[in-house]
């Protein structure tokens, strides 16, 4: 049988829903449509990805400053924040320069008009400099704050398997991006906006004494009464800049969400086509490329919705800021005008003006002009909050299994007689090199558990779903050979993830001999990109075996035509056959020398009588190893002399073999899968 093809049935990361909402039932292809309403947002985030979290945000920033880095980081901040600052001072130099050019401009004074085009080139080149090494050491900055957060959010999305349950759970979609696009967007976008907003706060701390000074008092009639308003260009700046300010906010709220979907749906679409291109020799076998092509347009369809709404709310936004920026330009003039047609300030005067109110107006202005900034800012924040909060939850539960809560998986230097009550821990026995299971159901994530349910007690188990086994114990001994079989879909590669220590879902202990090295190898083994060396010995490298000795494991496992690439790199999960892969993975167990090798349908590719040389080779090679292994084929049987079959249960019971309640019997015919148990059972070799 052909590789099979991308699951159609489940959309996966990114994904956020079925195109929909478009006025001309889908006949649009580029985009001219307009959906009548946003595109809808999943529940699970709907409640958080549009909004501002700014103490969630700043604990997601803080941990840099207070790192191991931080006398560099703090030192780097300091020079870039002395280089902003000197550019606020070119900027009051210029504003000075400004009432003397235009000074000497109403005057016809040549001479100083030479005097301060000097002075410019002074200043122009300043601010040149200025410029120049501000943004190199700000983009040093920058880098070394993501490299600090991508080591941080790597080691805790790796550790104890964290990236594994986040998958399982799809408590966060993409994190390769989140980690890899979010983090780079924020720690740039922190650096600038927070620059910017310290160099606003000096620049209006710079010219508002300047404005309030050369601007003069105002005085109308109000009411009768005369009024007189100190500093006035001052209030009118402050005033334009508030208004101006809450209008931005109320225009361009709604994009913080629309920023958030566009980058959910933009990585759903690229998981879609890494998925077809890895996947490109099952669906050609298939024949499946139109089926491939509609999912991919369904999926770049939720981006155009989306970008249709952030068209929409930006072109708002875009409207506000460029009506607030040009109405500032000639703004100041046209107040300040009365008084230069009064003779009570000069040219220069009105010029010095016009350049400090911008200054002034700017500085109260940064919330309006960073506003797109701030709404990505907060977006990228959001994205790499969540994925934090998927990953502590994936701690919490690590931390939180202790065998009737999660199975748990122990050391010891030997184990228990599989007649210990299940709910007890495997206890340190006489018996070295033992693998045990005790009291071990299997269940699958999902939902909770009902109360009471029968194959797990009186406990209520979170985060379990469907329940596959009733509880059972397992003893593999040193050198045994165990198969394990029964129906497809029962269960059987649940219970090699549960020995190995990454599937947490049921309830049970189970013990690995100390010291033991353990191997599992599934059915389709994980090849890395890299040299075929680094494929044959991962999870080390290449380079930590001998040569001659790769050499010697290809052969024998019947990949003697790959002698001679050992040190090509290429993508071999997509250049090897399953068959090839599966005897690479064989090689691997050479290799590594395991004291229990696990096969989860290790041979399914392999025809029988190359099965059978692989079998023969791991007897021969591995004598002392247990091997226990997943078959649906008879020809495997021989090569094992216990046998773990998976049978149906004939009835539910609980767990002291009491018949379902009436509660429980309801729970059953609410959930059909309860009455399809499989009982474990050890039968003759």
């Amino acid at each position: 049988m052909p590789p099979t093809p991308a699951d159609q049935r489940n959309p996966g990361p990114g994904a956020v829903g079925p195109a929909h909402n478009r006025r001309d039932g889908g006949a649009d292809p580029y985009g001219e449509g307009e959906p009548d309403t946003p595109p809808g947002m999943p529940a699970t985030v709907g409640d958080l990805r549009g909004r501002l979290r700014l103490a969630d945000s700043w604990a997601l920033l803080k941990p840099y400053w207070v790192s191991e880095d931080r006398k560099a980081a703090l030192g780097l901040l300091a020079f870039v924040v002395a280089l902003n600052l000197a550019v606020v001072a070119i900027n009051v130099w210029l504003n000075n320069w400004n009432r003397v050019f235009y000074n000497a401009l109403e005057a016809k004074d040549f001479p100083a008009f030479k005097t301060a085009l000097a002075q410019f080139c002074a200043i122009a080149a300043a601010f040149i400099v200025m410029a120049v090494v501000k943004q190199f050491y700000t983009m040093r900055l920058q880098m070394r704050w993501r490299t600090w957060m991508t080591n941080r959010f790597l080691a805790r999305w790796t550790a104890h398997q964290a990236y594994y349950r986040i998958e399982q759970s799809r408590s966060a979609d993409n994190p390769d991006q989140r980690i890899s696009e979010d983090i780079r967007s924020l720690t740039t976008d922190s650096l600038s906006l927070s620059l910017g907003l310290l160099n606003s706060v000096v620049t209006l701390l710079s010219f508002i004494t300047i404005l309030w000074t050369i601007s003069g008092p105002i005085s109308f009639a109000l009411a009768g009464h005369a009024v007189t308003v100190p500093g006035y260009m001052v209030w009118v700046a402050l005033l334009y800049a508030a208004a101006g300010s809450w209008i931005t906010h109320r225009v361009g709220k709604p994009l913080i969400g629309l920023y958030f979907q566009q980058e959910q749906t933009e990585a759903g679409f690229r998981f879609g086509l890494v998925r077809l291109r890895e996947n490109a020799e099952g669906v050609a076998l298939y024949g499946g490329e139109g089926t491939e092509a509609g999912v991919l347009k369904d999926r770049f369809t939720l981006i155009r919705h989306n970008w249709h709404w952030l068209m929409v709310y930006m072109r708002r936004l875009v409207f506000v800021n460029s009506g607030y920026g040009q109405i500032a330009i000639v703004f100041p003039l046209i107040v300040a005008a009365p008084r230069y047609f009064a003779g009570k300030i000069t040219l220069g005067g009105l010029m010095q003006i016009n350049s400090a109110f911008g200054q002034v107006q700017g500085a109260l202005s940064w919330f309006v002009d960073s506003y797109a900034s701030l709404v990505n800012w907060q977006a990228s924040s959001n994205r790499l909050l969540d994925l934090q909060d998927a990953i502590e939850r994936a701690e919490r539960d690590e931390a939180a299994r202790d065998g009737a809560n999660g199975i748990v998986v122990t050391q010891g230097s030997a184990a228990a007689s599989p007649t210990t009550p299940s709910t007890t821990p495997p206890q340190s026995g006489s018996a070295p090199l033992a693998l045990l299971a005790q009291g071990l159901v299997l269940a699958t994530p999902g939902e909770l558990l009902p109360p009471g349910s029968p194959a797990l007690g009186d406990d209520t188990t979170a985060g379990h779903g469907q329940i596959l086994t009733t509880p059972f114990d397992l003893r593999v001994n040193a050198g045994e050979r165990w198969l394990v079989s029964g129906p497809s879909g029962s269960g059987k590669s649940v219970l090699f993830r549960a020995l190995s220590g990454i599937w947490p879902y049921g309830r049970g202990h189970v013990q690995h001999p100390a010291g033991a090295r353990l191997l599992f190898l599934p059915q389709k083994s994980y090849l890395p990109s890299g040299t075929l060396a680094d494929a044959l010995c991962y999870p080390a490298h290449g380079h930590t075996q001998d040569a001659a000795a790769l050499r010697g494991v290809l052969v024998a496992c019947r990949l003697g035509a790959l002698v001679e690439r050992l040190e090509t790199a290429d993508n071999w999960s997509l250049r090897l056959s399953p068959g090839e892969q599966q005897r690479l993975a064989f090689g691997r167990a050479l290799l590594q020398q395991p004291d229990f090798l696990f096969l989860d349908e290790a041979t399914s590719a392999l025809d029988e009588e190359t099965e059978a040389a692989m079998y023969a080779l791991l007897v021969e090679r591995l004598p002392h190893a247990a091997i226990v292994s997943i078959a649906h084929r008879s020809t495997v049987a021989r090569w094992h002399g216990h046998h773990l079959r998976y049978e149906r249960a004939e009835a539910v019971r609980g767990a002291e073999g009491a018949t379902l309640d009436t509660a429980t019997a309801s729970h059953k015919a609410a959930k059909p899968w309860a009455a399809q148990l499989m009982r474990p059972v050890v039968v003759a070799g």
